[in-house]
């Protein structure tokens, strides 16, 4: 099945399976807004390098690398869809009370 998608202007080739949604957000993952580490982290106010913490080993995670370098560690930028950010967030409050 072809689906026509807004975001990139073009056709989003879908398989016949069910997009992956979340019990926390009905909408499918990938049309979720998408934060940064830093967006989470100035809302939240804690540091980024905290955020990136509670985010790095979460399920559904965008991981994007950012390539390799001969010798060099990669970097890898985190996107965090909005159900995921709604699930860490709940656990941390249970977690500070």
């Amino acid at each position: 099945m072809i689906e026509q998608h807004k975001a990139n202007g073009g056709a989003l080739a879908m398989s016949g399976r069910q997009p992956v949604t979340s019990d926390e957000n009905p909408s499918p993952l990938h049309l979720q807004r998408h934060f940064h580490v830093r967006e989470l982290a100035e809302l939240w106010g804690v540091s980024p390098n905290t955020a990136r913490r509670w985010f790095e080993k979460e399920p559904d995670v965008l991981r994007i690398s950012l390539g390799y370098r001969r010798g060099k560690d990669h970097k890898v930028c985190l996107r965090i869809p909005e159900s995921v950010a709604e699930r860490v967030h709940r656990r941390r409050c249970r977690l500070d009370v």
